[in-house]
């Protein structure tokens, strides 16, 4: 069973830092894309951060400068090191993957996109 499993989230207060990590598990032949999407109470879910294979990365301009992604491809994970933490950044945090789950899909261009179960990062005093 092919699945994401994310951990890192908890409380903390604002300015503080929190690193989430996302490692991806089963029969995975090749990763492309990964990243980081929050949801907060009734709001859309929106990307927060993703980095592609090679390591080109893109942010949400909310969190530039305060957010790191990176990913360890040897190990199928992707981190985000957040800092600076405001309110506003509480969430619900999921981790997405563009993945290639055997051969065929890979020769055939044929990604499945996985998500994991979400961690809530909670940020107040």
């Amino acid at each position: 069973q092919v699945q994401l499993v994310e951990s890192g989230g908890g409380l903390v207060q604002p300015g503080g830092s929190l690193r989430l990590s996302c490692a991806a598990s089963g029969s995975i032949f090749s990763i492309n894309a990964m990243g980081w999407y929050r949801q907060a109470p009734g709001k859309q879910r929106e990307l927060v951060a993703g980095i592609t294979r090679g390591g080109n990365t893109n942010y949400a301009d909310s969190v530039k400068g305060r957010f790191t992604i990176s990913r360890d491809n040897a190990k199928n994970t992707v981190y985000l090191q957040m800092n600076s933490l405001k309110p506003e950044d509480t969430a619900v945090y999921y981790c997405n993957a563009a993945a290639y789950l055997d051969y065929s899909s890979w020769h055939n261009g044929r990604e499945d996109q996985l998500w994991g179960q979400g961690t809530q990062v909670t940020v107040s005093s």
